[in-house]
């Protein structure tokens, strides 16, 4: 029997119109107030915005949402289909994003839900420190952590090319 978990079958890769179906999904299955299907497309399409997807045997089991301006990686939204949770795949698409962005990135940041624990120790656990809180940020009350992780820029090659991060 095929394990799909080998690393030959798992891929990281920026998404498309196609997978928007599955991140919608994936989006309504993780969260009691997710992003609506419109503000989703929207980012999707957003120029500034990066759509990263980790597939398992070219099936999307998870999901980056980020914007990389003036230097400052802005994590938007990340969610794990719930089976595929608690394997380090949220951990692999952050890494992935502050790769992608390393020849200038300086900070990486995020609000997460004060009370969404498990999150809160995935971003401990990346790097990411308690730098406030934003009072009734989200739509029902609940107060946001914000977090940020200090980034070391790392110089490319004159051979690199400059592709989106």
């Amino acid at each position: 029997m095929r394990n799909p978990l080998q690393e030959k079958n798992i891929l990281i890769r920026e998404a498309t119109t196609t997978d928007f179906a599955a991140i919608v999904a994936i989006e309504q299955e993780c969260y009691a107030q997710p992003w609506t299907e419109q503000m989703l497309y929207q980012e999707l399409l957003n120029p500034v915005a990066t759509f990263l997807c980790l597939t398992i045997c070219d099936r999307i089991c998870a999901y980056l949402c980020y914007w990389f301006v003036a230097g400052e990686v802005q994590i938007l939204n990340l969610a794990t289909a719930t089976a595929w949770q608690r394997r380090g795949f949220a951990a692999r698409l952050l890494s992935a994003a502050f790769e992608r962005c390393a020849a200038s990135a300086t900070t990486a940041w995020l609000e997460v839900r004060a009370g969404n624990q498990p999150a809160i120790n995935l971003y401990r656990g990346c790097g990411f420190a308690s730098a406030g809180v934003r009072r009734g940020y989200y739509r029902d009350g609940e107060d946001a952590v914000i977090m940020v992780k200090e980034l070391s820029v790392q110089k490319k090659s004159s051979g690199e090319m400059n592709e989106k991060p």
